[in-house]
């Protein structure tokens, strides 16, 4: 649980902007689309730094590095919250992006080192839905606490969660010595299996397209839908609830079907954000949608991360940080070119980029290479 409300803290703290872009964005005098560059620069050193972490941390106590990195975020959300222009933003932006690799790649392999053998898969799944449920949650917190008592208050929120959890490590973990030592070349050397390749090509083009279109949904449903921000808030909300749905649905389904679950999740996002321009002009089909695209974004990290360990059983930890690596750059290229799209023609080309990536997506679930024991 420890665990889990680590890789929690620090999707939250990277997703934190997209609830808070208009506010962020007249506070610090800057446009929509370049207030996005606080996502895609994290998301880019994040992808940067995953395959990096471990390598580098040799064979340290991955109790003490978690720690250290834990309190390295709590100082870059306090930063954030502080920050008097936009370059000290993006300062305090690219040291959440080096915390987040690091935490994400280093903690998911760990389950199998503190339970007994016969509870590995689901320790795994609880630490799992720590990023899950961040990614759902995460964004209306946020928006709700940035309505509240302004988007400063958010990343200051978000700082004393993260010495809170740095704290939690110290007393809660046992020392985790390193096993063995990663190198970077086994790391790179799993992109040579076709599984694994077909699986960091689904996270690519299902998180690019659902973050062209997820960094941008406040002003998506300001201008589409014409909600306010106390409906924009209410929305997140039913995203958020339908997301964790979601996360438990695509948890039951891979286990029967990884590739059958994640093509039911490639349609529904695809739908879901293709029909926002038609069916979410009024606020009870905005909802609808909204809840749909939830419930379909929710079980992307479960779905694409069982059929990425599926796919390298025996190098959890080296797989990880692949994962980490392709789903953050693919969230940094995403933000970035939703955010061109916004700024050059609105929200309906952000939405159909987003519903034709999902869709590829679908393409690649059908002719890709699954691992043997997926379903």
């Amino acid at each position: 649980m420890a665990l889990a409300a680590a890789t929690f803290t620090v999707v939250t703290s990277e997703m934190l902007p997209v609830g808070l872009l208009t506010p962020l964005g007249n506070a610090l005098r800057v446009s929509e689309g370049t207030a996005g560059l606080t996502l895609t620069v994290t998301g880019l050193v994040a992808a940067v730094s995953a395959p990096l972490v471990a390598p580098a941390v040799g064979r340290l106590d991955r109790r003490l590095v978690l720690c250290a990195l834990m309190s390295a975020l709590a100082a870059a959300n306090l930063l954030a919250a502080w920050s008097p222009n936009f370059a000290v933003l993006l300062a305090a932006r690219v040291l959440v992006g080096l915390t987040m690799g690091g935490v994400w790649s280093l903690a998911a392999g760990l389950a199998v080192r503190l339970v007994p053998a016969a509870s590995v898969g689901a320790a795994t799944s609880v630490i799992f839905s720590g990023i899950a449920v961040a990614s759902v949650l995460g964004v209306p917190a946020g928006t709700y606490l940035g309505e509240l008592a302004g988007w400063r208050a958010a990343f200051g929120l978000a700082g004393a969660v993260a010495a809170v959890v740095a704290a939690a490590l110290a007393a809660l973990l046992p020392p985790l010595p390193a096993e063995r030592a990663v190198r970077l070349g086994g790391v790179l050397r799993l992109v040579g299996a076709a599984p694994v390749r077909t699986g960091l090509l689904l996270v690519a083009l299902l998180v690019t397209g659902h973050f062209a279109a997820y960094t941008y949904v406040r002003p998506v449903l300001e201008e589409i839908s014409g909600a306010g921000p106390s409906l924009i808030g209410t929305l997140l909300l039913v995203y958020g609830c339908a997301g964790i749905a979601g996360t438990f649905l695509a948890g039951y389904g891979v286990g029967r079907s990884v590739r059958g679950t994640l093509r039911v999740i490639c349609a529904v996002l695809a739908g879901s954000v293709l029909l926002v321009p038609v069916l979410g002009v009024a606020a009870p089909g905005a909802a609808a949608l909204v809840a749909a695209w939830g419930l379909a974004y929710g079980g992307v990290s479960v779905g694409t991360q069982t059929w990425l360990m599926a796919a390298a059983p025996a190098a959890r930890e080296a797989a990880s940080s692949l994962f980490v690596a392709v789903f953050n750059g693919a969230i940094a290229l995403g933000a970035l070119a939703g955010g061109r799209a916004m700024d050059a023609a609105g929200p309906v080309p952000v939405l159909v980029l987003a519903g034709g990536l999902a869709l590829a997506a679908l393409a690649v679930t059908i002719a890709g290479r699954a691992p043997t024991a997926s379903g």
